[in-house]
């Protein structure tokens, strides 16, 4: 059975995911969500949370496909990862 799980998203990412400029979430997989769930997005000030409010804007989106990595299981050295980091790709 789906679910629904919330999240923040900070302005700038918010923005881009109206306009339909991004497509994706980079979160650490501290929770649990799977093909099919419901990610609900709400936008929030600020990542500070001795500051940060929400804005009021929130966005549904269903999630269609998930990838979870660890970092012993990535093609990359770990030194590589540390010095370059990672990107993250979207196309159509």
């Amino acid at each position: 059975m789906s679910k629904r799980v919330v999240k923040k998203v900070l302005p700038e990412y918010f923005q881009d995911i109206v306009d339909g400029k991004k497509k994706y979430e980079l979160r650490l997989n501290d929770f649990d969500i799977e093909v099919g769930d419901t990610l609900v997005l709400e936008e929030y000030t600020s990542a500070d949370p001795k500051v940060r409010q929400a804005t009021g804007r929130i966005l549904e989106k269903q999630v269609t496909y998930l990838r979870k990595f660890k970092l012993q299981d990535l093609w990359w050295s770990e030194k590589d990862l540390k010095e370059k980091g990672i990107q993250l790709i979207s196309f159509e």
